[in-house]
């Protein structure tokens, strides 16, 4: 189980007593322990992405109903253009949400802690713009085939990490550098992803600009193939390396102490998290919030100490779930406001078949997000 540094405030002993109880998991050498309310809040938040899975299945612009996308899910019958709209387009988009969701929530909470600042994601420290650029130079060089990009943003994720941590090393590498240097690093990559943009195709250039912006539509089984071949080698790796975490976390020298090898656990956690957020972002884009703010949310609601990969990632995977059927119903909504109010114009004829990009929603939800934090600690001097 790993943890961040960042409480929510002081807990009543009682809940704190409630939540300290571990529960074990498997037996033998395969095993680990988990607080039991954030054993629930991570299975409540995985029983609301699967509700969320299954209403995506049912609305847009072409209804199923529920009967019918059991028997088009289960035995590929019924109405052909559900058992297409069901199968072959709503479906791998909303299994894709769930699968980055939880590669991004982990590999947030790995940066956090590791770092040791609640700041310190993939989507804020530069490692998705360096993912991101990766992804575009096989996009405008080689046509942007599904397992190239995915290549081409873990490596661009790898580079830029392996930049950002020379840099801010010096002297020991701090959350506050580490934070301020990836800002840098994140606006110098987005100049070169623009340039990298106006030298390309006007094809390549269209493709790679809605692929920027983070988005789930037109996303097919090839996608969700790699996700989950990537998530079945990274996730296990990545709880069996996140035990070190909370000795890590109590400083260098105790965690050394305790017999933890910290430069080379420190190495892969960093390798993991990048392969989590790289895989991310090459099958949805660069996508940001989700890593932000799902290990900090797993933490205020399962009320612990620290949150766990575990938690981080069932977050992340409810709030990218929660994110992507909003978007695909925001203009399905504005429409039926227009219809019931009459005088709304924003949503055009030709738009109304179009689904919002779910970086757009994530985006919006990220700033609202932060806002709160800011007004929940005014005058704390920890904001």
């Amino acid at each position: 189980m790993t943890a961040t540094e960042v409480r929510t405030g002081p807990e009543k002993p009682g809940r704190a007593l409630a939540a300290a109880r571990p529960v074990r998991w498997g037996a033998g050498r395969i095993s680990f322990r988990m607080h039991r309310r954030t054993a629930l809040v991570s299975g409540g938040a995985l029983l609301l992405a699967a509700l969320l899975l299954l209403v995506s299945l049912c609305v847009g612009s072409y209804p199923v109903a529920l009967p019918d996308v059991a028997r088009a899910l289960f035995y590929g019958t019924g109405d052909r253009l559900a058992v297409h709209f069901v199968n072959q387009e709503r479906l791998p988009q909303a299994l894709l949400a769930i699968l980055a969701g939880c590669a991004l929530g982990m590999s947030g909470a790995i940066f956090q802690s590791v770092s040791r600042n609640a700041l310190a994601s993939p989507d804020v420290i530069g490692f998705n713009s360096g993912a991101a650029t990766g992804a575009i130079l096989v996009i405008v060089t080689f046509g942007g085939a599904a397992a190239s990009v995915a290549a081409g943003a873990i490596i661009g994720g790898l580079v830029t990490a392996l930049l950002v941590s020379v840099l801010a090393s010096r002297g020991g590498l701090h959350g506050i550098r580490l934070v301020l240097i990836g800002l840098g690093v994140t606006a110098m990559l987005g100049s070169v992803n623009s340039y990298l943009l106006t030298r390309s195709s006007l094809n390549d250039s269209q493709n790679a600009h809605i692929w920027l912006v983070g988005t789930l539509n037109g996303r097919g089984w090839s996608s969700v193939q790699i996700m989950a071949v990537a998530l079945l080698v990274l996730v296990p790796l990545a709880l069996l390396f996140g035990r070190r975490l909370r000795m890590m976390e109590l400083g260098d020298d105790l965690a050394t102490g305790l017999g933890v090898r910290v430069n080379a656990s420190r190495l892969a956690l960093t390798v993991l998290g990048i392969g989590l957020c790289g895989v991310a972002v090459a099958s949805a884009g660069p996508i940001p919030f989700i890593a932000l703010a799902a290990p900090q949310i797993a933490v205020m609601v399962s009320r612990s100490p620290g949150v766990s990969l575990v938690s981080a990632g069932a977050v992340g995977a409810g709030l990218l779930s929660a994110a992507h059927l909003a978007s695909s119903q925001f203009f399905t909504a504005l429409v039926w406001a227009d219809q019931q109010v009459g005088w709304i114009r924003i949503v055009e004829e030709s738009q109304r078949n179009n689904l919002l990009p779910v970086g757009v929603t994530t985006a919006v939800l990220g700033g609202v997000y932060l806002a709160w934090v800011l007004f929940k600690r005014r005058g704390t001097g920890t904001a």
